[in-house]
């Protein structure tokens, strides 16, 4: 059996070294925080990419963050503008005009570099074979055409980490889809078959990662540049979130999934094959044969697609622990 995503291949590689896809978008920047302030994890570099915002806002945002995280030498690609095939279609109503609640900042002085994130994801997957974890936290649209590009790129990597999917719980894009989903179901599907080592941290877990008033104002009282920058992009996302649950306080999906990729031991999971609907009312939904008792060779799912790990339990209140730690730390 592979091993999990997260877990660094062999022990004289102590460091875990990612790639991450991303759609900055406020959870995104406090996950990005988090995974900056890890001893043990190395941002190799950063794709950007359309769903909270366009993929030229993504990646604006990205630097940003990564400036005010001290990781500037980090490089960040721009993805393609648009899902593979369906319309362009973003989130501001919840992340803000600018992704990160109307208070972004002035620019970056650096600039995406020249290549794309599917392009800089493929070079850098052959020239360290077998070391790079993919943390996605967006679309897989950038994944997907990495894929195209390299065909031998589940071999390549060591694994995904992919925030994304709802199995028993609705959607918050639709009643049956996640967003990173929705926002490019083509490119979800192309993924799901194509044999990744992929670990999939779906909304049954991530709706865990409640962060209340209180555990918000504690972080926001600290004089730390990562306390003030995430705390200020706040407003608009606690405030859809306040509304739709009755209190104060947002969901952290993405530094869950984040948490989770560092210590996969945070999480309980099941393997199951999946799929990614692409027509009618569930387009976006992703989907599982999870029938009980019945041999593999009678699933419903017949192309004999590799199965993924599923996050199926989390332990939320640790990973929001060390999240806040994260954060308040000089």
């Amino acid at each position: 059996m592979t091993s999990a995503p997260g877990i660094p291949a062999t022990e004289d590689r102590p460091r875990l070294s990612i790639v991450l896809d991303t759609d900055p978008g406020v959870d995104d920047a406090w996950a990005i925080f988090y995974l900056a302030a890890q001893p043990d994890v190395e941002i190799v570099a950063v794709g950007a990419i359309h769903g909270n915002v366009p993929t030229a806002q993504a990646a604006a945002n990205a630097l940003r963050i990564l400036d005010v995280a001290g990781l500037t030498d980090v490089p960040v690609a721009a993805g393609h503008p648009t899902p593979l095939q369906q319309p362009l279609m973003t989130a501001e109503t919840v992340h803000g005009a600018d992704g990160l609640g109307g208070q972004a900042g002035p620019p970056s002085s650096r600039r995406p570099v020249a290549e794309s994130a599917a392009e800089q994801l493929v070079r850098l997957a052959r020239q360290r074979p077998g070391e790079l974890t993919v943390l996605s936290l967006a679309p897989l649209t950038n994944i997907a055409l990495a894929l195209r590009l390299e065909p031998k790129l589940p071999q390549l990597l060591h694994g995904i980490v992919y925030m994304g999917g709802a199995f028993s719980v609705p959607g918050n894009t639709s009643g049956w889809a996640d967003a990173n989903t929705w926002h490019d179901p083509e490119a979800g599907e192309e993924v799901m078959r194509a044999g990744f080592n992929l670990t999939m941290v779906p909304m049954d877990v991530t709706q865990l990662a409640w962060a209340d008033g209180e555990w918000l104002d504690e972080i926001a009282a600290m004089d730390t540049p990562a306390a003030r920058y995430a705390s200020q992009v706040l407003d608009t996302y606690v405030g859809i979130y306040s509304q739709l649950g009755g209190r104060r306080g947002c969901v952290m999906h993405d530094p869950l999934a984040a948490a989770i990729m560092v210590d996969p031991s945070l999480a309980t999971y099941e393997e199951r094959q999946v799929v990614v609907e692409l027509v009618g009312h569930c387009r976006g939904a992703t989907l599982v044969d999870a029938r009980v008792g019945f041999p593999p060779e009678m699933s419903s799912i017949t192309d004999g697609r590799q199965s993924v790990r599923i996050a199926v339990t989390a332990d939320a209140a640790t990973a929001m622990e060390r999240v806040r730690r994260a954060l308040v730390s000089p």
